[in-house]
């Protein structure tokens, strides 16, 4: 690298942050795909839709609120302020894989009875680059899921628009220990 592409490149990186590290985020590893005789089991259930896309432009950010969710949860989403209980990576990944890893990582999250998420999709310098498709992508399939009840794009410190916070659905299962722990202080 020579002296012009390094100042290029250090101009070209001068705000950005790098990712903190937090012990509160669990990053899912990505899953090993079955043997061709032996599809996948949660690929047969994979219902996420695939085909003609409408691409979200960057100018506009990703953003989905349930019907009937309270407009506070999705400005406390939208700040940053519920803590991250899961993180799925999908840089650099071809968009069939993102599919499948999105798949699993939200079947996961509700077997865990996790409700907040932060999936990480990269940004684009244009609106038909790969993480625009991904991002776009995601707009479609994150709706798909019954149990997400808002989305919308990370603070800086997170990604920013190359990420976005998902909350989830509380858990039947979660719903009763809530109510159970009201009802023991009521007492």
């Amino acid at each position: 690298m020579n002296l012009d592409d390094k100042s290029l490149f250090l101009d070209a990186m001068e705000d950005v942050q790098p990712l903190k590290r937090n012990t509160d985020v669990h990053w899912q590893p990505e899953r090993r795909t079955a043997s061709p005789q032996h599809p996948d089991l949660l690929e047969l259930d994979n219902f996420l839709t695939t085909g003609f896309l409408d691409i979200v432009p960057l100018s506009i950010p990703l953003e989905y609120r349930r019907e009937g969710l309270q407009t506070g949860v999705i400005e406390k989403l939208r700040l940053g302020k519920y803590p991250q209980q899961a993180s799925l990576n999908l840089l650099r990944q071809p968009v069939e894989q993102c599919r499948k890893m999105l798949f699993s990582f939200m079947r996961q999250a509700g077997n865990d009875n996790l409700r907040n998420l932060l999936i990480i999709h990269g940004k684009g310098r244009d609106d038909r680059s790969h993480a625009n498709i991904v991002r776009s992508y995601l707009a479609r399939w994150l709706p798909e899921f019954e149990e997400v009840q808002a989305f919308c794009v990370a603070k800086a410190h997170h990604g920013g628009s190359g990420a976005c916070y998902v909350a989830l659905r509380k858990s039947a299962a979660a719903k009763q220990e809530t109510w159970e722990r009201h009802a023991k202080r009521s007492r």
